[in-house]
């Protein structure tokens, strides 16, 4: 037994030794190789735009050339490019190009001394050691016939064959950790059968469940080195996102680094029931359904106005509480405000100036010097919170909404390396009816302190950029999609949001066929009742009046349905101390006491109004239990009910109505798509969601379920946190390079 283990370490010392000389001399010839690839990139870069650079070199139309230099520099490889006249200056550059590789210093390697022929020109390459990494440098002449015009730079980032590198040391090494421990098993195994006492360690080897100690570490750090490059071929294949996906980017691209999310609305609210104890609920948001999962995903910390009448007595000193209840995932830090400071920040500038001013819904905007100086103080209040909460100069903050305009500014003044990712959870108006606002300049300021601003549509991104361009003195730099004051860029993306995939709580639920049976027991309707639904909190943004009155026209016109159609409409309170929410409550149930008394007979109601709120359980079980959900949105950054009614419908039924002002019918394009104010059109629909059959619904229903798990939240968020570790590591790179070598014409 010995002598096996002396033979089987000698063998692994000397499978290690080869493993060490391959590793160098694979890595040798690969880097060859990668130098190669750059090369003919380089060559071909230069080499298949030549023509039109002669063409705007001659005619001296630099602002044509700094564009062909752009479409150059597309390749993910090529970091910048420059262009030098033959009188060494530099006429054109993209931005990302850093300031050290001057013409000065390179024309040398390429020109030749005066009055040598052209042919005399010649190709340069090198590699260059920078603070953010090496780069690798080409430059190539340009020649017109006979003569020469200067040369181009092209700079090249060699991050990627770093982690070429890593891939290829980790799979070297798993290869020699496998092929060693084969060759000590079978080492071990040959001295063993040399004894008669082989056949009894066998059995008791076999007895044990192969859990020998000697074998415990080794198959530890093999199956971690398996998982880690599963995980990293997973990333690169593009294959669904899933939480486990999110958090592996989160720790590739940022590190791992903790989360702070900012908003307002927080996920869970501690409320005191009249007995005396503390019930839990989730609040009635878009934003919360979304966000959530993400914050389960990632950790770190959500700091949000606490509004519930038990939320003070649930947290610590700090203000905190672990949440899921019962979970922990991650911190909630609550934010205190005052009556006064609610009523102008929330109520007041929130959402009776900014709300209205960004929904078409013909609501008259309100604003009040007295609610714009609470929402300042409300936004320096939270990032007072941001700089408390954060454990590093370069934190991932994500500000959420339009309550916290300010706050990326704010939170970028006092935290420069901040990566600040903003969403406008709600469209963006065109410039015009932005100007309104008197405070349009700070709100505008305030956005631009983000890294990334994300909005849920292309259209939103082009009316906020159209809006700096109006009313900011900044540069606007269409093609990057971004916002350039001073030294400081801001990405403006379309990032459309989304809901978790798979829903945890459509996991949760009974089968459609228990919950339709349950919901029909509740209501008290018979089994042969055809069931519409309406999820929506009572904003005169959703058009709860104008669904109303289509299930009113629908039973006007097609007189078969009376008594055996019933539209029943969960609708949540909200803002009931504004005015025009208090209207629209009183609005509503007087409509739904009409039509009931114009269609309604003993023992049937048309519309059933259950106004409360109603926890993610129960709102699932009515999706379920529906043949059609009508998502009847005046105007809409995205409506996630209509994607929670396709995550709920795992039976492929059901039909969803749609409004075409929410931006979710430019994905859900299976839906029926309607305009809400025609009540002909969406009369129609409803009509056709009832007799359409089961074989078209599951079409229907199956392509949408398709493209909301492929895009969900997981990927939402991903996208946003890749574009931002991106982003960062260009800012390391060019911060690095401007700090060493300074803009030519600048003092040093």
């Amino acid at each position: 037994m010995g002598r096996g283990l002396r033979f089987a370490a000698v063998l692994v010392a000397g499978l290690g030794l080869l493993a060490w000389l391959a590793l160098l001399a694979v890595n040798e010839t690969t880097r060859r190789w990668f130098e190669k690839d750059i090369v003919l990139r380089a060559d071909l870069a230069v080499g298949g735009s030549r023509r039109a650079l002669v063409a705007y070199w001659r005619d001296g139309d630099w602002p044509e050339l700094r564009a062909l230099l752009a479409e150059v520099t597309h390749d993910e490889r090529i970091m910048g490019a420059a262009a030098c006249t033959a009188d060494l200056i530099m006429v054109a550059r993209t931005p990302e190009y850093p300031d050290r590789f001057r013409c000065a210093e390179i024309a040398p390697q390429v020109r030749p001394s005066p009055g040598a022929p052209p042919e005399a020109w010649r190709t340069w390459r090198s590699v260059a050691e920078l603070p953010g990494g090496k780069v690798h440098l080409s430059a190539v002449p340009i020649v017109a016939d006979t003569t020469p015009l200067g040369f181009v730079i092209l700079v090249h980032d060699l991050s990627f064959v770093e982690r070429r590198d890593k891939t290829l040391r980790d799979f070297l090494l798993l290869a020699f950790v496998v092929l060693a421990l084969c060759a000590s098993v079978v080492t071990v195994v040959a001295a063993r059968l040399s004894w008669r006492s082989w056949s009894n360690e066998v059995r008791r080897f076999l007895r044990a469940g192969g859990q020998k100690p000697e074998f415990l570490p080794v198959m530890r750090d093999v199956r971690e080195l398996v998982e880690r490059l599963a995980h990293e071929r997973e990333a690169e294949s593009g294959a669904g996102w899933t939480p486990q996906r999110l958090r592996h980017a989160l720790e590739r691209h940022l590190q791992g680094e903790r989360v702070v999310a900012v908003a307002n609305r927080e996920p869970y609210i501690h409320e005191r029931s009249e007995g005396g104890g503390v019930n839990v609920l989730h609040p009635a948001s878009g934003l919360v359904t979304a966000l959530e999962p993400v914050m389960r995903a990632c950790s770190g910390v959500w700091i949000a106005h606490g509004s519930g009448s038990a939320d003070r007595d649930t947290v610590d000193r700090r203000g905190h509480v672990a949440v899921p209840p019962g979970e922990g995932s991650y911190t909630l830090r609550r934010v205190w405000l005052t009556r006064e400071e609610e009523q102008g920040y929330y109520y007041g500038f929130s959402n009776e100036g900014l709300w209205p001013l960004c929904h078409n819904a013909h609501t008259r905007p309100a604003f009040r010097i007295e609610d714009w100086k609470h929402y300042q103080n409300v936004n320096c209040h939270f990032a007072d919170a941001v700089c408390s909460e954060v454990d590093s100069d370069e934190p991932i903050v994500l500000v959420q909404d339009y309550h916290f305009a300010l706050l990326p500014q704010l939170v970028r003044l006092r935290l420069p390396r901040a990566t600040i990712i903003t969403f406008w959870h709600v469209p963006w108006p065109h410039a015009e009816a932005f100007g309104i606002c008197p405070w349009r300049d700070e709100l505008l300021d305030g956005l631009l302190g983000s890294s990334i601003l994300g909005f849920h549509t292309q259209l939103h991104c082009n009316n906020f950029i159209d809006a700096v361009d109006r009313y900011l003195e900044a540069r606007i730099d269409r093609e990057q999609n971004a916002v350039v004051q001073g030294r400081h860029a801001t990405l403006v993306r379309a990032y459309p949001i989304s809901i978790e995939w798979p829903s945890h709580w459509a996991a949760a639920t009974a089968s459609a066929t228990e919950c339709r049976a349950s919901v029909f027991g509740e209501l008290g309707l018979p089994p042969s009742t055809l069931l519409g639904v309406g999820v929506d909190r009572l904003d005169y943004t959703k058009g709860v009046e104008e669904r109303l009155l289509a299930v009113e026209r629908l039973l006007e016109r097609l007189p078969s349905l009376r008594g055996r159609f019933v539209f029943v409409q969960l609708a949540a309170p909200s803002r009931t101390a504004i005015e025009r929410y208090r209207q629209l409550n009183d609005s509503v149930e007087q409509l739904t006491q009409r039509i009931n008394a114009r269609f309604g007979t003993t023992g049937y109601q048309p519309i059933v109004l259950l106004r409360a709120h109603h926890e993610p359980p129960t709102v699932f079980r009515y999706y379920r239990a529906a043949d059609v959900c009508y998502v009847s949105s005046l105007h809409d950054g995205m409506n996630l009910v209509a994607k929670e009614f396709v995550a709920a419908r795992d039976d492929e039924r059901g039909v969803l109505v749609l409004s075409q002002f929410t931006g979710a019918a430019r994905e859900l394009t299976e839906a029926l798509i309607v305009n809400p104010y025609d009540l002909e059109e969406a009369s129609d629909a409803l009509a056709a969601a009832l007799r359409m059959g089961e074989d078209e619904q599951a079409d229907r229903m199956r392509a949408m379920r398709a493209l909301v798990s492929e895009f969900n939240v997981y990927r939402w968020a991903g996208r946003m946190l890749v574009d931002a570790a991106r982003l960062r590591r260009r800012e390391r790179l060019s911060g690095r390079l401007s700090e060493m070598w300074p803009v030519e014409g600048e003092a040093v």
